[in-house]
């Protein structure tokens, strides 16, 4: 068989190469309605952020707090930074009367860089990054806006105890530790 003459759809054999529009389209259909069953696609179960527990340690008190003005304090261990915020704006896992209450590490999870002093009340922003510009959105449990980064921020899980707050967890790594655990440093 002359080679001008073979489609660009077929093999030597006449067997089609790839599939046609309509199998594409009833296999993603088949795919999607596998996904909307329960039990369907087994592949597909929720993701659990990895969140490790700590002793609870009282961080602050919710009449102290002023909007957009972020206190510094030291959780997990004595040397890791953290910021506690009152946002102003209701936040993903935020405690308080308005859900506006949250803390996050101070330290970028690309390379590590400090994040002290970059907090942007106007956008309710950490960073950028001084390293790569990194920025990361207070809201949204710490997710990256811009920059390196691929990873949300640590976010010190809270709890309220009548005015009191406590720090009782990390919701994901922190940098430079290879689990969160003992104090042991990667």
């Amino acid at each position: 068989m002359d080679i001008k003459t073979i489609s660009m759809h077929e093999h030597e054999d006449g067997e089609r190469a790839c599939m046609s529009r309509r199998q594409f389209l009833l296999a993603g259909g088949a795919v999607v309605t596998l996904a909307a069953v329960p039990g369907g696609l087994t592949f597909a179960a929720p993701l659990q952020a990895l969140k490790a527990d700590y002793p609870r340690t009282k961080i602050g008190s919710l009449s102290a707090l002023k909007l957009g003005k972020p206190v510094a304090f030291a959780y997990p261990y004595p040397s890791v930074r953290n910021i506690l915020v009152k946002l102003g704006a209701p936040a993903g896992a935020g405690v308080g009367k308005d859900g506006d209450v949250v803390a996050f590490n101070q330290q970028c999870t690309h390379m590590g860089g400090p994040l002290d002093g970059t907090y942007k009340e106007k956008h309710q922003a950490l960073g950028p990054c001084p390293l790569h510009l990194t920025t990361f959105d207070l809201t949204r449990h710490g997710m990256v806006i811009s920059g390196h980064g691929t990873e949300s921020l640590p976010q010190i899980v809270l709890e309220t105890q009548g005015d009191d707050i406590y720090a009782v967890g990390v919701l994901g790594l922190i940098w430079g530790y290879s689990a969160n655990t003992a104090g042991r440093r990667a």
